[in-house]
């Protein structure tokens, strides 16, 4: 087992440079620099601007020095926010993005596997049609639909009852973070669904259950023991990217509800050409990924033991 975490997390730092370099490369190929949409200055003041920030050194000079700074952890300092390193951006906006994603993640796990579990208990049944076509929905409609959606039932409602339930936007208590965070799982929730129903299809059918039927085994023993425990484990493949794909692709949704994440930084950097914030950013969502992915292999290992022995 050691061997294979051990290649695993050299694979993993292979990943990581290859998406520094790749991010690296595609943005100094875009048009401009991030000085392009600056007051008007003078020739004097731009070259020593460029020359602050390295950018009148060759390409491949430029990229030397990234890598280094970016093996000693130094991501660099931002362009447009003054004094700001990219590190401190992270620091400080990182934690709210993933507090934000835990909560999306943990609605959309334990969802996905109570109604993917609910509709192969009741296949061909009622069960089965409305959750499935809720999970259609879910599937198809972007994030920001829903996010509108849930704000102006929200709203309807506050009106109604003549009292605040939650608020539409924001962030700082519990309740900030309940539509955000429903809202951002949704769409994981409904593929999680989907997969467990398939799985759990898959376990019901299978000879170990009918035998266990036949022994006289209780079902709530079967149905935990036997077959939740065998049917979770694509989930528990998937999870992984889930996790970094929910805390850190939940850009549109911060916006939607004013959240001070990370995804709002990483958009304004877009727009200002901000390379350092594009690549410190890119990069450390990058190196998340992989290491969900490698934490996901690991815990796969620990239920499934055939993943051991093999």
């Amino acid at each position: 087992m050691l061997s294979y975490t051990i290649k695993r997390l050299i694979q993993g730092l292979i990943t990581v440079w290859f998406i520094a370099t790749a991010t690296f490369l595609a943005m100094h190929a875009v048009p401009g620099n991030p000085l392009s949409g600056a007051k008007a200055m003078n020739v004097e003041i731009r070259q020593n601007l460029e020359r602050k920030y390295g950018l009148n050194k060759p390409v491949g000079e430029q990229y030397l020095i990234y890598m280094g700074n970016l093996a000693r952890g130094d991501l660099g300092i931002s362009f447009t926010q003054k004094n700001r390193e990219v590190n401190d951006i992270i620091r400080e906006h990182f934690p709210v993005s993933a507090t934000l994603g835990i909560m999306a993640v943990v609605f959309a796990a334990l969802g996905g596997a109570l109604f993917g579990a609910l509709t192969a208990l009741n296949r061909n049944k009622w069960p089965d049609t409305v959750i499935m076509l809720a999970v259609i929905l879910g599937i198809s409609v972007p994030s920001f639909v829903f996010a509108a959606f849930s704000q102006l039932m929200v709203v309807k409602i506050n009106a109604l009852l003549g009292i605040s339930i939650l608020p539409v936007a924001g962030w700082g208590t519990v309740s900030h973070m309940l539509l955000p965070s429903l809202v951002l799982g949704l769409g994981t929730m409904a593929y999680l669904t989907r997969l467990m129903r398939s799985s759990m299809l898959e376990i019901i059918n299978s000879d170990y259950i009918r035998t266990a039927n036949a022994k006289g085994l209780p079902q709530t023993r079967i149905f935990l023991q036997h077959e939740m425990r065998n049917a979770i484990l694509p989930l528990v493949t998937v999870l992984g990217p889930s996790i970094a794909g929910i805390t850190t692709g939940s850009f549109v949704v911060e916006l939607v509800f004013a959240i001070p994440g990370l995804g709002r930084y990483f958009v304004q950097a877009v727009q200002q050409l901000d390379y350092t914030v594009i690549m410190g950013t890119t990069v450390f969502f990058g190196a998340f990924l992989v290491l969900m992915v490698i934490l996901v292999d690991l815990l796969y290992g620990l239920i499934d033991p055939r993943v051991r022995v093999s």
